[in-house]
């Protein structure tokens, strides 16, 4: 075996990447480490030439292996590995999306970057994901415009210090309320993944920065790698566009492509239309022209007219200004009572329908992964994008990439306001349903699931609001630095645009951001005027958001199913649950609740419905009930005995009322007094060392016995011995 070994300091620890044979029938391949935590990049380019396509045809997989984590997982009849699990897939995007933009998109021969995830400890493999992907295509003969690299940073609540790349054990820390994940090149920015705790923009540009400073030592770096080892190039010349073609083109379809572009409608229809003709006209007048190159002249025409309409004439396709959001529409419930809660949001073309349903600890979905086993997971936020959503047909059942990020990126914008377990412990899921789609159905998600939230009752810390920006680069930009930022776009800013940039958040701060970018990098200045920007427009929806439901309703929906939480000892669980489940199940069918949940702390979670939450919780109050000298209660004698009665104080607990304690003078019997099922008032006198409760009467009513007409007993006492027995 033939390697060579180079390594980095990043975040004060060594990122190693090993070049050798190991997978030698690859384009360009690289094994990278950090701490224990191993990642295998490989990158291949097809031979064939794919002239059936009008895309540039780019995989990218994450492969997780259950040996990396040294587990021997997957279904008791299945051990292996299956589909891809949501981290895998959300992983395997991100380094998509940091590479895709620096291909050259006129090639058709199939590119496959593979990152194998071959060993894990305490380092996510995301980060170093990316950076292998980078460096196997960078050294690899693949035309490819990187190299890119990537970072996390971290921060915790009060501090004014940034962590690179943190551990798993620090990211999940209580007060850990920044993590960012940017990718980026020449000291600008082409990818970011972010979770946050309400953080403040300035904290973001911040973080941003110190990322950029990381990344450009990962760079210089690469480019050493680079000289090192690097291939040459393969190359691909791009098809010229027949002179003919262009002739045409430029006297039937550039002189009206400003008109149909700039229509001031939010739909495409006008240029779908001057795209017919155009079509029409090749095979009329052209019938042997490719359709494939000139239908992406005609793209290239539209993306140009959309760029210098926007930076030269401040021009957007709708006619909205720049920084101007559509029109906005939210409904909060008044949908259906079966649903737990739901709403509704407009923005422009794009609807969404989301409701919410609530459930009880056991609904939460157990995570059972490389990176986690048996992790329960009590918030999900899932989202549907039928094929009507944009008016196509199409394949309808199961999430795709795209939906899985999606719902991944709502869900991360609204965990930070989901309350906690212990003070609201139901499982909560929300579904979104994107019913139509003109730009960013993702933010349009967050809108109507905070409207869910809100309706179903859920108390969260603040409504959530989200909303995607765009971004203009003049044609020149390398040399006049002309751009416009764009609010809420929608049809062609959507497709033709330089920058997808969603930003969600409270009227306090980000909770979430994705960038996708379509040109090599974006500057952190430019972001700092986006965020800017969207904070304007994220205040103007939370606006509409709290005139639709100021705050959440004060209780949940009827047809939600109640949860009563508790707390015992944890030395008190078994006898909750009795020997092979016998009284936890008993108490279940007496009371016909739905699920008792008893965690390993003590934590009692009970699930029901009509009230039998409450009737449960009050046989385990009782059966755990800690009694104390001097309290109150009302009994009902269950025995008698010549030395006093037994009083059950509920259904759990009885105790001892000695004959002495019934009255303050002395009777003969017990019966006198007391009979079978009476209820009596009775005080604990005291709790003895075995944990039996002495009772008295007596000491709460000492006319108890006189107002039955009994009187002092003067006949002589009987010996007694030690256990107050007569005989």
């Amino acid at each position: 075996m033939q390697k060579k070994e180079y390594s980095l300091a990043v975040g004060g620890k060594p990122m190693t990447f090993t070049f050798s044979d190991l997978a030698e029938n690859a384009n360009g391949s690289v094994l990278v480490r950090y701490g224990n935590t191993v990642v295998l990049a490989t990158a291949v380019l097809s031979e064939k030439t794919r002239d059936d396509i009008d895309h540039f045809p780019l995989t990218v997989d994450f492969e997780e292996r259950f040996y990396a984590a040294g587990q021997i997982l997957g279904s008791r009849f299945v051990r292996r590995e299956g589909k891809p699990s949501e981290e895998a897939i959300l992983s395997g995007r991100v380094v998509d999306r940091t590479i895709r933009p620096l291909f050259d998109h006129h090639i058709r021969n199939e590119v496959q970057a593979i990152i194998t995830v071959l060993s894990i400890d305490e380092d996510d493999p995301d980060v170093m994901a990316i950076n292998a992907a980078s460096v196997a295509l960078h050294t690899s003969d693949i035309p490819w415009s990187g190299p890119a690299s990537a970072v996390r940073i971290g921060k915790k609540h009060g501090s004014d210090s940034f962590e690179v790349n943190p551990s798993y054990a620090s990211r999940a820390h209580g007060d850990y309320e920044l993590d960012l994940l940017a990718c980026g090149k020449d000291a600008a920015i082409n990818m970011i993944e972010v979770s946050a705790q309400e953080v403040s923009e300035e904290v973001l540009i911040a973080a941003l920065t110190r990322a950029s400073e990381e990344i450009e030592k990962l760079q210089e770096f690469q480019q050493k790698l680079r000289t090192e080892l690097g291939q040459e190039k393969r190359a691909f010349a791009k098809s010229e566009i027949p002179v003919d073609v262009r002739a045409l083109y430029d006297e039937l379809i550039a002189p009206r492509m400003e008109k149909a572009v700039f229509s001031n409608s939010a739909s495409k229809e006008k240029i779908y239309a001057l795209k017919d003709e155009w079509k029409a006209a090749l095979t009329e007048k052209l019938p042997d022209a490719n359709i494939r190159q000139a239908s992406s002249l005609f793209d290239d025409g539209v993306d140009l007219a959309i760029h210098e309409g926007a930076v030269k004439r401040t021009a957007r396709a709708d006619g909205r200004g720049m920084g101007q959001l559509r029109q906005l529409f939210a409904q909060a419930g008044d949908f259906s009572p079966m649903l737990h809660g739901s709403g509704i949001f407009y923005r422009g073309g794009t609807h969404v329908f989301s409701t919410l349903t609530l459930g009880g600890p056991q609904d939460s979905q157990i995570i059972d992964s490389m990176e986690a086993r048996e992790a329960q997971k009590r918030f999900m936020h899932h989202y549907n994008f039928p094929p009507f959503a944009p008016g196509e047909t199409g394949r309808v059942g199961g999430a795709n990439r795209r939906a899985v990020g999606h719902g991944a990126l709502a869900e991360k914008a609204l965990e930070a306001v989901i309350p906690p377990k212990e003070t609201f412990p139901y499982t909560i899921r929300l579904v979104s349903e994107c019913l139509a789609s003109n730009g960013s159905t993702s933010m349009g998600s967050v809108c109507a699931s905070t409207l869910a939230l809100m309706d179903g009752g859920v108390p969260i810390k603040a409504p959530v609001a989200g909303i995607a920006m765009g971004l203009m680069l003049s044609p020149k930009h390398h040399t006049d630095g002309a751009y416009k930022i764009l609010t809420d776009i929608q049809g062609p800013e959507d497709e033709y645009g330089d920058m997808d940039f969603k930003v969600a958040g409270t009227r306090r701060g980000v909770t979430a951001i994705q960038l996708d970018i379509k040109v090599g990098a974006i500057p952190v200045r430019i972001l700092s005027e986006a965020l800017a920007q969207a904070r304007t427009a994220r205040m103007e929806i939370l606006d509409v958001i709290e005139r639709a439901i100021a705050a959440p309703r004060p209780d949940i929906s009827p047809n939600a199913p109640k949860i009563v939480a508790l707390k015992i000892r944890p030395d008190q669980i078994g006898s909750i649950i009795g020997p092979a489940g016998k009284v936890i199940k008993a108490i279940k069918e007496k009371t016909g609740v739905e699920e008792i949940d008893i965690e390993d702390d003590g934590s009692v979670f009970i699930t029901g419905k009509n009230g039998t939450a409450n009737k449960a919780a009050a046989i385990i109050v009782d059966m755990t009930r800690q009694y104390v000298a001097g309290e109150r209660f009302e009994g009902t004698v269950s025995r008698i005995a010549t030395f006093g009665a037994f009083v059950r104080l509920n259904d759990s607990a009885e105790g001892l009322v000695h004959i002495s304690e019934i009255a303050p003078f002395r009777i003969g019997r017990v019966e006198q007094a007391l009979s079978l099922g009476e209820k009596v008032p009775v005080v604990i006198r005291e709790i003895d060392r075995e944990g039996r409760i002495n009772l008295s009467i007596k000491d709460v009513d000492p006319e108890f016995a006189s107002r039955k007409g009994v009187e002092p007993d003067t006949s002589p006492r009987p010996p007694t011995h030690g256990n107050g027995r007569r005989h």
